[in-house]
């Protein structure tokens, strides 16, 4: 029986590889692992492929209507999470689908029109500024809005009571030290190597770097079950797991909303959810989070008519 890679399956969906590996995450693929490698059998791409094939297209939209389910694509945070569960409840029919695929897999999608929302926390090392180097690059001509959703604190993460004694990315480079990365696209895994660069460390000198998780929690878990010697990421996912912290910055997390007729009422009605309603106070449950510039508008190239 034929076996296949997610490339291999990312080329004839004609899908990005980190797509494939979402879709995998989500249960919608079945894979199995040889070594630290998926691979996917030909029967179970043909299962996946006919399912596909009886899903009905969703119907269009009605312009106006708050009935509508957004799709948002982009980097995992709990506070995404959290917005999910609150538009769940708010009553009015309105819903938004996450897929965790990396920020720069979902700035992708939204230029090319496939979601409606991008969630994203990308480090430009020239500017040393988050997002708007690369939205002011991909998007001339669509309209789209920038708001700042919070910013995070990012760090190592590491065992309680830091066995290891690490202090900085430096250590990483430590023959006793093994890494837990995230996988290529996330914002993270950018400002690991921006890190890794400042320090003038080689990749290949950090032991572990290839073994790649898709989310914060699930790459803390690695270091919960002594897998990993430590992660990077945010402050949130340490804290609930109770793992220590050693924090190296603060980044800048935006939503990036692209407007359509289509989706028009329904991204203006999640904004008001986020702006006007006391869904802010979530951040109080989450740590390592800062709510100053909560819900502000950084950017718009657009006027109201869309």
């Amino acid at each position: 029986m034929q076996i296949y890679t997610p490339d291999e399956i990312a080329a004839m969906l004609k899908i990005s590889k980190h797509t494939v590996y979402e879709m995998i995450k989500r249960g919608d693929l079945a894979a199995f692992k040889v070594g630290n490698k998926m691979r996917i059998e030909e029967s179970e791409f043909t299962r996946y492929k006919a399912s596909m094939s009886s899903i009905p297209a969703r119907a269009p939209e009605s312009t106006g209507s708050a009935q509508h389910s957004l799709q948002l694509a982009g980097s995992h945070d709990f506070l995404v999470e959290q917005l999910v569960k609150y538009v769940a409840t708010d009553g009015t029919g309105l819903s938004v689908t996450p897929s965790y695929i990396g920020s720069l897999e979902g700035l992708m999608m939204l230029y090319r029109g496939s979601t409606d929302i991008a969630a994203v926390h990308l480090l430009d090392p020239s500017s040393q500024q988050y997002n708007l180097p690369f939205i002011h690059q991909l998007f001339v001509h669509e309209p789209i809005t920038v708001m700042r959703l919070a910013s995070r604190e990012q760090g190592l993460i590491v065992a309680k009571g830091n066995p290891k004694k690490i202090s900085g990315v430096k250590d990483l480079a430590r023959p006793d030290v093994s890494l837990i990365n995230r996988q290529k696209g996330s914002g993270t895994r950018f400002l690991l190597d921006s890190f890794l660069a400042s320090e003038k460390l080689d990749p290949a000198s950090v032991k572990g770097y290839e073994n790649e998780e898709w989310t914060h929690l699930a790459a803390a878990a690695h270091i919960s079950r002594g897998t990993a010697d430590s992660a990077f990421g945010i402050k949130c996912a340490a804290s609930q797991l109770n793992l220590d912290f050693i924090p190296l910055t603060k980044e800048q997390f935006d939503l990036v909303f692209r407007w359509t007729p289509g989706n028009k009422a329904a991204l203006q009605h999640l904004i008001d959810l986020i702006q006007l309603t006391n869904f802010k106070d979530s951040i109080e449950d989450f740590d390592g989070y800062d709510a100053e510039e909560f819900g502000k508008i950084i950017y718009a190239n657009h006027t109201t008519e869309v």
